[in-house]
This record gives C-alpha cells, structure tokens and sequence, in this order.
C-alpha cells in the first residue's frame, strides 16, 4: 500500500522551542508553511483544535486557498456542533477544495479542557456522544433521501443534505484516542486510526487491537503515527541536536507553554510517558527525552539519526502496518523543507522497494 504524509500547520510560528510571538493568526505563517508542505511532497497537512486555538476549518480553508493539490486534515471536535451541520460544513469545504479534505475527529481526553467549552461530560460519555455523532455526519454525507436518528445524545427528524462530499469514496475519517473507550469507537468509525509514536511493540500492540475492534463490524482501517524527526548528515551530530532541542526546550518551558502538568489526563500520554520510563532512546531511534520533559503533551517523540536511517525505522513501522506518517519539527518551516527534501522520498521508494519483493516473494 502506498505511504501516505501528513504534515503540521499552525496558525503562528511556535513549537516547544519556540515561543509564541506576533498574532495569533499570522497569515504569512500560515501561507508559507502551506506553500512548502506542498512543494515538500506532503499528502495533507494538520489543522489542530484546541479549546483555545484558532477555528480549524476556517485555517484549513485558508490554507487550501493558497495551494493547489495539498490535502487538508482538520482536527474536530464532536459535540459542540449539531452533527449535521457539521457534515455540511466539511462536505462543502470538500467541494471548494476538490475532494481535499478529510477529518480528524479528536474526542478530548482532558476534562478540564473541555469544560473551557461549557462541556462536563465523562471520557466515556464523550466517546458514546462521538459515535453518535459519527453515525449521523456519515448518514448525512450519504443518504440520498431523509432520515431519522434517534440516540441518547442526539434525536434528529428528516435530516438530509443537499450536498455530499465531493469523491464518491466520500471524506475520509482519521481518529485519535488510546483508551478502551475510544478503541471501541475507532473500530466502528475510523478509516485511518491515529497513534502517537511510540515503541514498535507498543504500535504493533495497538495496530492489532483496532484491528480486533474494526472486525466486529466488518471494516479494516488503515493506520497512522506521529512523529518528531530529527535529522543532521551524521548520527552524532543528529543526537547533538536531539540534546540541544531538550536544553532549550527545558529553558523556555514557562514562555512555551510546554511546561509538565500536574496530572496526565489522557491515556495516549500516559502510554508515551511509559515508554520514556524505559528509556530516552529506544528500539533502534525512538528518542523519549522530549516526551518525558512535557508530559507528553501531544506529539512528542522523535526518530533520531540520519534521514537514511530515519527513512529505515519509518519503514519498520510500515511493516508493522502503519501507512501514514504525520511528521513535523521543532522549528515548522525550516523542518517542513527538510522533510519533503531528505526523508519524504527515501521512505517512498524504501516502501515501494518494499511492496515490490513482497510482490516477487508472493508469486
């Protein structure tokens, strides 16, 4: 199967890093890293969601309307929006930007979070309203005529909608979540399931529980894992800077923002922080130091070394059964070049490599 990249955009030049500075929206950011993922060979491109960020779909917009083919994976969050209007939203994004678009449907795994949007909620009650709300979004994208759905959470009468998404395959949906909750839900829902990155083990783990989940009803998804790579012409010099990143990431903790909450809220966290507590370089590149230092607040693990040997662990995952890779730095633009430079096309032809003696050995 073809690999598929997923890069980052934010709405401002800011990492752990690099401290926020400017406008919270800064347009020339916005254009040029959407500009540069493109011409890099990404496949997507994140729009994240937060309780507290910019609106994704409108930046994921703005995005699309600088480029020409760069697809979009703008984070939602189920809930606060009526599901139908939701799956409108989407489908006409989908069609002003031919068939670009798919969503990543993020539950939300800190109820402290949540509550800054007027949600008290439980965890599990937050994944039931999300599968809910992921049956009417894919019965509105679907449906020719109206429907009714009625559920705990939602009771919709004659729902239809005139416009549906723009490829007849329909708007692809990505998910993240690490608990049982969420499992059970990926399994009915999610066409690519999202992992952060951790240990193979830990992955192949995974991959084989979503895959349990997604049988019961028939269905087999595709995987994704995210990652922080670290590049440099040796592997000394790529450790070096592995090591710089931490020192200056652990001396602007308080101006980024990055700094190690009291409570862990989520399991995905929980489950990165247990592999740091292994060790900060695990399997043959998996650096944990950063993860360890933030509390693994969201993507925060590395592949370490040089972009042949990262090329050679991202394929390992692809053995494994990971076919997407979101890939973004520590400095977002320049990082971003790299990448589409010196690691997106070792890792295609090291799986296209892959794909072909897989082929001569099955005839």
């Amino acid at each position: 199967m073809p690999v598929e990249f997923i890069g980052f955009i934010g709405s401002r030049n800011q990492s752990e890093t690099i401290p926020p500075t400017g406008p919270v929206i800064d347009l020339n950011h916005v254009e040029a890293s959407a500009k540069i993922h493109e011409n890099g060979g990404f496949d997507r491109t994140l729009i994240a969601f937060h309780s507290n960020s910019p609106e994704s779909i409108l930046l994921a917009q703005h995005a699309a309307s600088v480029t020409r083919d760069l697809g979009l994976l703008i984070a939602h969050r189920p809930g606060f929006n009526a599901p139908t209007i939701a799956a409108r939203q989407f489908a006409t994004l989908d069609h002003l930007t031919r068939g670009r678009v798919a969503l990543h449907v993020i539950t939300g795994g800190s109820d402290v979070e949540l509550q800054a949007d007027g949600d008290h909620t439980t965890k599990a009650e937050r994944y039931a309203r999300t599968s809910e709300y992921l049956d009417i979004v894919r019965a509105e994208w679907s449906s020719r005529a109206p429907f009714d759905y009625t559920g705990r959470f939602y009771d919709a009468r004659g729902a239809h909608s005139l416009v549906h998404p723009y490829r007849e395959a329909g708007i692809p949906v990505y998910f993240g979540g690490s608990s049982e909750e969420a499992i059970a839900v990926a399994g009915k829902h999610a066409d690519v399931y999202a992992l952060w990155g951790e240990t193979y083990e830990q992955v192949g783990e995974t991959v084989a529980r979503v895959r349990a989940a997604a049988a019961r009803h028939g269905r087999t998804p595709r995987f994704s894992l995210s990652l922080r790579p670290i590049l440099a012409e040796t592997e000394d010099a790529a450790w070096a800077r592995a090591d710089a990143i931490l020192d200056t990431a652990r001396a602007l903790q308080e101006k980024t923002g990055f700094a190690r909450p009291a409570e862990i809220p989520n399991e995905g966290s929980r489950r990165l922080l247990e592999a740091a507590d292994r060790g900060a370089r695990l399997d043959k590149r998996l650096w944990t130091g950063l993860a360890a230092l933030t509390g693994a607040r969201g993507n925060s693990t590395s592949l370490v070394g040089t972009p042949d040997q990262v090329a050679e662990a991202l394929l390992d995952y692809y053995r494994i059964g990971i076919t997407t890779f979101l890939i973004r730095g520590f400095d977002p633009l320049l990082d971003a070049h790299v990448y589409g430079r010196d690691l997106i096309p070792r890792v295609r032809a090291l799986v296209a490599a892959e794909e072909a003696r897989v082929r001569t050995a099955a005839a």
